[in-house]
């Protein structure tokens, strides 16, 4: 009887400490993310940036799906890496308000997805 309250005590402190630990890193990726965005949308609404600013942004992004697979479903990662491409193309344009409008949507779904893995009794009900 003993052991079975200790071995289902430290299962539930490893799920909390996972749950915890996985939403502090999901959180964590998506808002250094969140910040290079934020300096793109920047740019691109002063209309100065260029092919090589949206490469720098979808080559952190590389970077951190690479982590980012194992916590979030690959759905998400592959939405943020289309929207991504379609600015890529659209700077590279000069198609400044099509590209404002990708920006600001990944600008959105950084913010929205992180809460999706966020310990909150709407995630858990």
């Amino acid at each position: 009887m003993v052991k079975t309250i200790i071995s289902m005590s430290c299962v539930a402190v490893l799920l909390v400490v996972g749950a915890w630990y996985e939403s502090n890193f999901v959180k964590r990726q998506f808002n250094e993310f969140h910040t290079v965005l934020s300096v793109l949308y920047d740019k691109v609404d002063e209309q100065t940036a260029t092919s090589d600013d949206v490469y720098a942004v979808q080559k952190n992004w590389i970077e951190k799906k690479k982590y980012l697979h194992a916590f979030i479903p690959h759905n998400e990662i592959k939405e943020i890496d289309l929207w991504l491409s379609e600015a890529v193309t659209l700077v590279r344009d000069k198609e400044w308000s099509d590209a404002i409008s990708k920006i600001e949507v990944l600008k959105e779904l950084s913010e929205q997805i992180p809460k999706t893995f966020k310990i909150s009794w709407e995630n858990i009900f």
